[in-house]
């Protein structure tokens, strides 16, 4: 067997186990998310129908576009829509299981409150907060590291956004206090 023949398989020791129950099936995901798309469909349509969707003497009016293509994704919605009803499906073909379910929310969770705070420290400390949690809890990095690069960071996102370009971003009481 040559060096190439070699197959090197590493295990993940933080893979969601694989009897974890499922926690929505991939055909009601399907359903809603036609159904979502659908009402942004009708929502755009009829809103672009009332600003004007039709040909004037100078041309196409403001919604003329736009209300064809809410058409063509309400028709696509609708398509995909009765697919979805008309499927057969196995019992078991989940969207999401448990565990993934939770591998998913551990970085959506601490995202949503990273806009939050954002609103209240600023963009510089949300960020800190973020990435040194990020690097803690969840990919179990030493304190100092994750404190240490969350630090790096965040000052090198500083002096080139608010220093070298000039950009205007959410201050908090910290940037407050040191006059910026």
């Amino acid at each position: 067997m040559s060096q190439t023949d070699l197959e090197i398989v590493v295990d993940d020791p933080t893979a969601p186990e694989d009897g974890s129950p499922s926690v929505v099936s991939s055909g009601t995901v399907e359903i809603v998310v036609c159904l979502l798309l659908l009402a942004l469909a009708v929502t755009l349509g009829y809103d672009n129908w009332r600003t004007g969707a039709s040909w004037d003497a100078t041309g196409p009016e403001p919604g003329y576009f736009p209300f064809y293509l809410s058409v063509i994704l309400g028709g696509g919605s609708l398509y995909g829509l009765i697919a979805a009803l008309l499927a057969r499906r196995a019992a078991c073909e989940s969207f999401v299981t448990r565990a993934q379910a939770r591998r998913v929310m551990a970085v959506f969770v601490p995202t949503l409150l990273f806009c939050l705070v954002t609103q209240f420290l600023g963009l510089y400390v949300a960020s800190f907060l973020l990435i040194a949690g990020f690097m803690r809890l969840v990919g179990k990095i030493a304190l100092w590291k994750s404190l240490l690069t969350a630090l790096v960071f965040t000052a090198i996102m500083f002096v080139t956004f608010d220093i070298a370009f000039d950009v205007i971003m959410p201050k908090g009481p910290l940037e407050a206090a040191f006059g910026h």
